[in-house]
């Protein structure tokens, strides 16, 4: 019986390993050190799964509020993939990365890389948010993070 319920719980244990090694993302944007998400303006909701004004689409990412012109931080240690910018026509934000690393691979949109490839650090500063204001006058600004598979990123944050 010892036995069983050793062999359960180092499951349960290893089983846990990659969540608990994961540990939660760093601070994403200069001046919200909680990685607040964006709440609701008259341009949609930050949250994951918002609707969105066009249609039945679902928001599949995060809205993480940051001022224009702030520095985005690396939310954990790897590398930036590639640039991935965002869908829709070419504006002055439409700029963002791809981040693989730490077991994670997510998009981030609506920021100017320092770089579009190389290793990076958790906490290191990857980018600078875009003027969102310029484009968008009264949005609440932000990084938008999108996991690659579009899965719920929210509790890393």
């Amino acid at each position: 019986m010892k036995m069983k319920m050793l062999i359960v719980i180092t499951i349960i244990v290893a089983a846990l390993i990659p969540s608990v090694t994961a540990g939660p993302w760093g601070q994403v944007c200069e001046g919200n050190p909680t990685n607040e998400i964006r709440g609701c303006d008259d341009f949609g909701c930050g949250y994951y799964t918002a609707p969105r004004q066009q249609g039945s689409r679902m928001h599949l990412g995060v809205d993480v509020t940051c001022q224009d012109g702030s520095a985005v931080y690396a939310p954990f240690t790897g590398m930036i993939d590639r640039r991935h910018n965002p869908d829709g026509p070419k504006s002055i934000i439409k700029n963002g990365l791809r981040l693989r690393g730490s077991g994670f691979c997510v998009n981030m949109f609506f920021v100017k890389p320092v770089t579009y490839r190389g290793w990076f650090k958790k906490g290191e500063k990857i980018a600078d948010m875009l003027p969102m204001q310029e484009v968008h006058p009264g949005i609440i600004s932000y990084v938008h993070i999108q996991n690659c598979d579009f899965a719920n990123i929210t509790h890393y944050l």
